[in-house]
């Protein structure tokens, strides 16, 4: 075995964590990943509202991937509210 396949073999119970409390609280991080939004961009006086909002969908989008990795359809999360 390689070096990455060691890595990746005692990582493996930690993804499983990962995904599983991504899992059970993924409401709860998409609100306060708003409100963090919301906070910064009032900070910045809306100077980088774009990015701001990019970077908040993005990191949705890998909130849902990693919550949703053995749902039916692979990879794929809902649809956001």
């Amino acid at each position: 075995m390689g070096l990455l396949d060691n890595l990746k073999a005692k990582l493996a119970p930690a993804k499983d964590k990962v995904g599983d409390l991504a899992q059970q609280h993924e409401g709860r991080i998409g609100q306060n990943l708003d409100k963090v939004a919301q906070v910064v961009d009032s900070k910045s006086k809306g100077k980088y509202h774009g990015r701001i909002e990019t970077g908040t969908s993005k990191a949705k989008d890998a909130l849902g991937k990693i919550a949703h990795k053995d749902g039916p359809g692979g990879q794929t999360p809902p649809a956001a509210s």
